[in-house]
């Protein structure tokens, strides 16, 4: 395969300014429209074209967590995914899409999510369609996507779409050829972040003839340089991300076997969170490397020869490298590697601490400063705060307030806090006296041995 990166993939979510009925939608740090146009010019300058993407049936947390849409969800309990069968879910959609679009004029795609819709069936509405049409869930999931792409093909003609692909994989080709879904108006995007790691071609081949045999034209493949190997992972583990992409490449030269069918485009995704609800996974100045690494290697074929900095088992890049946010990524660095171990190793590894300092020690505010003194690890203390004073510094250049202290409470102060703890119990130890705290004996054991 050989290709060149042309374009970027943005899911706004709650970051879009929507405006009018869909303002309650915004986050207090949302996008202003000049900040979605200065995106759209930027990348313009870099010959990339901005392709939106909109959920249109799962992940809409962001939609239904508002008292103002929970009458939309398929379960009224989670704000998952939306009840299909309510004239206003498709009203709704089509005023988010209308916004998103018409602030996106030069973009020739458009991307409607419909991953991961998790409860559809549930709810009484579509079990009660089910059993008066005699369908299944997968037909009531076509119905909905076809009602999304007649709006779209319908209002903005030439516009192109992509969906991911999780839930056709469910879905017959009897009943996707059946259901008139539109397969000439839409490419399925692969998902195989994971799976295809272990598994490499085979594993994706099954699903690329099923798509051949439903009428569908063209594929896009979503490989992922960030994101995928857990919800609260803060370090992109660089040779996990580089074996994805070489799977990939594998699954690449078997498509012009399944001829008519075309791979049209590969997405190289880069998760923040796994839904809305959800903590933040790596930084995207922490994932630059592994990006550049997975992009090279998809434009080459191969992987690039250039990385001789990088350590792949390590997850490392070695120097000063010169890229966006590259002090986050050393900062982060340090993180990951010497903030949990340095703090554990002082409070859990110092005898002084462990048998003059202890947990029963501090809670009663009873202890001999000269007993541990030396021990107290005052000058970490001191150091990671200056290193976190840094940190935060060069955090708020690039991230709004939540997400700065979102990522802080998450990966600095589950460790530094009981540094502080530490030392600020020190400083609130009353000095040693009389009488001692109940059940506290005081001197030493001593076994006589007569003979």
């Amino acid at each position: 395969c050989s290709c060149s990166p042309n374009g970027v993939l943005i899911e706004y979510e709650d970051m879009f300014p929507f405006k009018g009925e869909l303002e309650i939608l915004r986050s207090p740090y949302a996008y202003s429209e000049e900040d979605i146009e200065r995106i759209q010019q930027l990348a313009e300058q870099h010959k990339l074209e901005v392709v939106p993407l909109v959920q249109t049936f799962g992940h809409v947390e962001f939609i239904l967590k508002h008292q103002k849409y929970q009458h939309l969800r398929e379960v009224e309990r989670f704000p998952n995914s939306f009840n299909p069968h309510i004239p206003d879910t498709l009203a709704l959609l089509k005023s988010i899409l209308s916004q998103v679009i018409e602030k996106h004029r030069r973009s020739t795609w458009i991307h409607i999510g419909a991953d991961e819709v998790f409860h559809l069936g549930e709810g009484m509405d579509s079990k009660n369609w089910m059993s008066h049409n005699k369908g299944d869930v997968g037909t009531m999931y076509l119905k909905h996507i076809k009602e999304v792409l007649g709006f779209l093909t319908a209002q903005y003609w030439g516009l192109r779409v992509l969906m991911w692909d999780d839930m056709l994989r469910k879905i017959s080709v009897g009943a996707l050829r059946g259901e008139g879904t539109g397969t000439a108006a839409v490419a399925p995007v692969l998902l195989g972040t994971v799976a295809l790691v272990a598994c490499a071609c085979p594993a994706a081949v099954p699903f690329l003839t099923k798509y051949v045999e439903s009428g569908f034209e063209a594929v896009w493949f979503a490989s992922a340089f960030k994101g995928t190997t857990g919800p609260a992972q803060a370090w992109t583990p660089l040779s996990y991300h580089l074996k994805n992409h070489l799977s990939w490449l594998k699954v690449m030269q078997a498509v012009p076997r399944l001829a008519p069918l075309r791979l049209q485009g590969v997405v190289l995704t880069g998760w923040q969170r796994y839904d809305h609800y959800s903590v933040l996974c790596e930084l995207l100045p922490v994932s630059i490397p592994s990006l550049a690494i997975c992009l090279q290697t998809l434009v080459n074929g191969e992987p690039p020869a250039l990385l001789a900095c990088v350590q792949l088992e390590q997850s490392t890049c070695e120097g000063r490298g010169a890229f966006p946010g590259v002090e986050i990524y050393h900062m982060v660095e340090q993180v990951n590697g010497h903030l949990k171990e340095s703090i554990l190793k002082a409070l859990e590894e110092e005898s002084a601490i462990k048998g003059w300092f202890s947990p029963y020690h501090r809670k009663r505010q009873f202890g001999n400063p000269q007993s541990w003194t030396p021990a107290l690890p005052s000058r970490l203390h001191e150091d990671w705060e200056s290193f976190v004073r840094d940190l935060r510094a060069q955090l708020e250049r690039i991230y709004f307030p939540d997400t700065v202290e979102e990522w802080m409470e998450e990966n600095i102060n589950p460790y530094l806090d009981q540094l502080r703890d530490l030392v600020r119990d020190y400083r609130g130890l009353r000095p040693p006296r009389l009488p001692l705290p109940p059940g506290w004996a005081l001197g030493a054991t001593v076994v006589c041995v007569c003979w």
